[in-house]
């Protein structure tokens, strides 16, 4: 399987782009930010926040934007929008579960793909000076740049055995080509609906009956002007120099995000997974324990015999050397406060109890603080500065609340603009933060319509908070009947011209074989061939049998009347080997496609996943 990947050069520049655009969207500020707030989604007892799901979120706005740069800004805020994060969130976190339970070792591959990227060679040569270099130019640690890379790496080869694994059949392949290239040889006769207008007699009462009944389709919609402020987090100044002292103590505590080489250590462990009795197997765990602790010696002998990982029991429970990135967080802590030839306590992650040995340890080699200093500056300074907005925030809402008749005191505050809005609608779009969805929605609310109160202090853009008020209500109006009823008599006009021409086409249809009508031009049409004929014709003429010709099909068309189509030939259609190729190319990725999202479907039943949906509700209010 690593062969395939070590020899794929688009593999190498998708971990690159995918690398590089990671750190264009979130920046420095992701790496010293912590995971916090409550727990949105609990994945076994894996539990993700939900400032991992903001960061998904930002991630998946981003991504829109550069695919659709023109599309309205609404979209991007959309609850498909989030639901796309979400899933996305979940199945990157099952994968890697999925994959540290097979015992996944990507490190080599990792490294050799590492080795294969033009930017960090010289003469076609891996430098490791030339790697440092570059990763300092976009500011990024190696060691985290190598622990998102192999993480990629995981998910990719975890995923790669599930699509060597999915094939469409070649009778099925066939099959599908042969339906998308089965043809018809039609004629055309169409019963236009425009000529039947000038038929068609439409009284007063008709008019005015449609008008009384359908007031929806003839209402001014309600509109309102509103003041709002805004407060953002670059409103609220710089920050105060930070102490020398401070920066020096956060290099040290944060020491390993700057490691040039992190330190590894080869470890080896005993694994027995947590099953439904997981008493008997701790029972079992503590047991192996104690045999280990009286005869070191025999670890690796004993970790063959018990060890119910897959990936290292057949070598003694040799996992190779490993940073602290590529662990779960218990093992890791355990493995990481060892001496070299210590055996650990019991250790219980999310797949088991550990017993664990360190073998070996490779120190690591750090940026001095000096060359890595502006970048600690800069990322307190973004910690300093969201705290101090989540104080501000945190204020500003009390404000907007606690005196719900007036923005003055929120705006006073900070010092704010209090702006005033054009005329918004419950379907207003804009780039301006006042009609962002949320934000709408708060202020077409019964509290803030009726009873005149501030809404809520709503996130309009990351890091921007919005509050608004009422200034002035149109309810929704209805047009007056003299100005809209021309058009209500050209709608039921044409309605009613629709409905002769399927009336005579149907009639025609049921007499086909007496029929006497003009047809056009015959014409070759396939589903993959459709020529100009609307799906809806195309759909209708591929459904007659093809045994007993000419055979004959009608259906209504919008816009245009009703069609009759004369079957005269069925056959199949000549492709050139190419385009049958990208055929059954298309069918494989449909089917890798479905494979795939059965296989997510599987983890998620066997990992038992968990949502808080009501938490997303609450963000979204």
């Amino acid at each position: 399987m690593f062969d395939a990947i070590r020899n794929s050069k688009r593999i190498i520049q998708f971990f690159l782009v995918l690398i590089i655009i990671s750190f264009s969207v979130w920046g420095l500020e992701s790496y010293f930010r912590g995971g916090g707030g409550d727990d949105l989604v609990q994945i076994g007892k894996t539990r993700i926040g939900m400032n991992a799901f903001r960061d998904a979120l930002r991630n998946e706005q981003e991504r829109q934007r550069r695919a659709n740069p023109h599309a309205d800004p609404a979209e991007f805020d959309s609850q498909a929008t989030r639901d796309d994060a979400l899933n996305s969130l979940i199945n990157r976190y099952l994968l890697l579960l999925e994959a540290q339970k097979q015992g996944l070792n990507v490190r080599l591959a990792m490294q050799q793909l590492i080795a294969q990227i033009p930017d960090f060679q010289e003469n076609g040569v891996f430098s490791q000076e030339r790697y440092e270099a570059t990763l300092a130019a976009m500011q990024r640690p190696v060691q985290e740049f190598e622990s998102e890379f192999q993480e990629g790496l995981l998910r990719q080869t975890l995923l790669s055995s599930v699509l060597e694994a999915s094939f469409a059949p070649k009778t099925v392949t066939n099959r599908i080509i042969a339906l998308l290239t089965e043809t018809r040889d039609v004629q055309e006769h169409l019963i236009a609906w425009r000529p039947l207008v000038s038929k068609v007699k439409i009284s007063d009462a008709e008019v005015r009956q449609f008008y009384d009944d359908n007031p929806a389709n003839f209402s001014i919609p309600e509109q309102i002007q509103v003041e709002y402020v805004l407060l953002a987090q670059g409103m609220l100044g710089s920050m105060t120099k930070i102490p020398e002292a401070d920066l020096r103590a956060w290099y040290e505590i944060n020491k390993e995000r700057f490691a040039k080489r992190p330190e590894e250590r080869r470890i080896s462990h005993i694994l027995l997974i947590t099953d439904a009795d997981k008493e008997k197997v701790h029972a079992e765990a503590m047991r192996l324990l104690s045999e280990v602790q009286k005869e070191p010696g025999r670890f690796a002998e004993l970790a063959k015999a018990h060890s119910e990982d897959p990936g290292s029991a057949g070598q003694g429970g040799d996992l190779g050397f490993m940073t602290r990135q590529m662990l779960v967080k218990s093992f890791a802590d355990a493995a990481f406060s060892l001496k070299k030839g210590d055996i650990s306590d019991l250790v219980e992650s999310e797949f088991g109890f550990h017993i664990i040995r360190v073998d070996d340890i490779l120190p690591g080699e750090y940026f001095p603080f000096a060359e890595v200093r502006p970048h600690i500056e800069e990322a307190m300074r973004e910690q300093n500065m969201a705290r101090l907005f989540a104080e501000a925030a945190e204020n500003f809402k009390n404000l907007v609340f606690d005196q719900p008749d007036s923005l003055k005191p929120a705006a006073d505050a900070y010092r704010l603009p209090i702006q005033k809005s054009g005329w918004l609608n419950r379907d207003s779009k804009g780039e301006d933060p006042v009609s962002n969805p949320r934000l709408i929605r708060e202020l077409f609310d019964d509290e803030v319509l009726k009873n005149g109160r501030n809404t809520r202090v709503v996130e309009v853009a990351p890091g921007v908070l919005a509050a608004a008020r009422l200034l002035e209500h149109q309810p929704a109006l209805l047009s007056p009947f003299d100005d809209v009823k021309d058009a209500i008599l050209s709608l039921l006009r044409e309605e009613k011209a629709q409905a002769l021409a399927v009336e005579e086409g149907e009639a025609k249809l049921a007499e086909a074989e007496n029929m006497r009508v003009s047809w056009g031009k015959s014409q070759t049409v396939s589903r993959v061939m459709p020529g100009l004929l609307h799906p809806l014709a195309l759909d209708a003429i591929l459904r007659v049998g093809a045994d007993n010709l000419p055979a004959y099909a009608g259906v209504a068309l919008p816009e245009q009347g009703y069609a009759i189509y004369k079957i005269l030939k069925a056959g199949s259609q000549a492709i050139e080997p190419e385009f049958e190729n990208h055929l059954a190319q298309q069918i494989e990725f449909i089917t890798a496609q479905n494979e795939t999202a059965a296989y997510l479907a599987a983890l998620r039943q066997r990992y038992k996943v968990k949502v808080n949906e009501s938490l997303i509700r609450e963000q979204e209010q």
